[in-house]
């Protein structure tokens, strides 16, 4: 592979436009060659702002595949067109970034993880939160054996008052959920990589829909429309692996509640603990003696880092588009990221029929 990639966008919002775009205009490697969007104008916009010379600009996506001079694509659509686009992609022959979560349904998850190994195309999802710098510390540890063994754990995505009220967010035909498929999947991810533990055996959850048949001036992006709001408002799981390790998972985008964090773990093994309520807390007598109680980080000295400050963001594209170029795995590999759509299928389906989803 050449050491200039060039690189086709597939949906130009907010994700696209927040994330993937600043972050890859900023890499020497990378030529942003194609945007594509249902809404034309943003395409042009953002073809504008982050094209390369002579970028083109696509309604259709299956237009912009049939560019044999694209290697790669980035998917930055709604979670009910992810699998589609991206199998679409990798079968042109295209590596793939596909945003968080992975697909709609786990179905779909496991039909892009059978896409990838049919192909050969690499594929990764977008979960950023594992490319911070405490996240990053605290894998180190973990691989280190400073925790021991990783026997329970909280995933935390809580937010008071805070539910995107554009795009489609609230549409369950296009998300596939609320909160628990839209931050949960974040939390939920970091929790299962940091203990590297796969292996789901059971799980037992619930979705409330409580707080959103109420309008609320409050919210941090306005207020929503009830009649519209037809996703969970919050919803909590319990996931039992087959080495009997617990994960409490809890989400929420409208909660009455102060204890706020999102993104974030709690972790608890046999030779120590560790949380991020704020920055990296480490407990136990090993890690008493070795680190301070609480541990702020900036991204120095950390593995994957190359010595200069930069965001989740730019750490996760840099290393993505380095898995490319050097021929190896992605961070964030199709296989994890499909346990974590298996799991949080599992929960609404165990919230829906009021009974445990079992593995095999």
């Amino acid at each position: 592979m050449s050491n200039l990639l060039n690189i086709a966008v597939v949906g130009c919002g907010g994700i696209a436009n927040g994330k993937h775009l600043p972050s890859l205009s900023r890499l020497k490697e990378v030529k942003l060659v194609a945007f594509c969007d249902i809404v034309i104008e943003r395409a042009r916009a953002a073809a504008d702002k982050y094209g390369a010379s002579g970028a083109q600009v696509y309604e259709d996506y299956r237009e912009l595949l049939a560019d044999e001079t694209i290697q790669v694509v980035h998917v930055c659509t709604p979670n009910d067109s992810h699998a589609e686009i991206a199998i679409a992609a990798m079968e042109a022959g295209k590596h793939v970034m596909c945003e968080k979560p992975m697909a709609k349904t786990a179905a779909e998850a496991r039909r892009m993880v059978e896409a990838a190994k049919r192909t050969g195309r690499k594929l990764t999802i977008g979960y950023n939160n594992r490319f911070r710098p405490d996240s990053l510390h605290l894998k180190q540890l973990c691989e280190a054996g400073e925790l021991g063994d990783i026997y329970y754990a909280k995933a935390h995505a809580i937010r008071r008052r805070a539910v995107p009220t554009w795009g489609v967010f609230l549409d369950g035909e296009k998300q596939g959920g609320g909160p628990l498929i839209d931050i949960g999947t974040h939390a939920l991810d970091l929790t299962l990589w940091l203990m590297n533990n796969y292996e789901p055996r059971a799980v037992l959850g619930q979705a409330f829909h409580k707080l959103s048949s109420r309008e609320n001036a409050a919210n941090a992006w306005g207020p929503w429309d009830p009649a519209k709001f037809t996703v969970e408002d919050s919803a909590f799981g319990m996931i039992v692996m087959k080495n009997g390790a617990t994960i409490m998972l809890e989400s929420s985008w409208a909660l009455n509640t102060l204890d706020v964090k999102e993104a974030k773990c709690t972790l608890c093994g046999t030779e120590g603990g560790a949380d991020m309520e704020d920055g990296l807390r480490l407990n136990g007598e090993k890690l008493s003696r070795l680190y301070k109680h609480q541990v702020q980080l900036d991204a120095g000295g950390v593995d994957f880092y190359d010595g200069k400050k930069e965001s989740m963001q730019d750490t996760e594209m840099r290393l993505w588009i380095d898995a490319l170029l050097n021929d190896k795995e992605p961070v964030v590999t199709p296989e994890q990221a499909c346990v974590v759509s298996e799991i949080l299928e599992a929960i609404y389906e165990s919230a829906r029929t009021g009974k445990a989803v079992y593995f095999d």
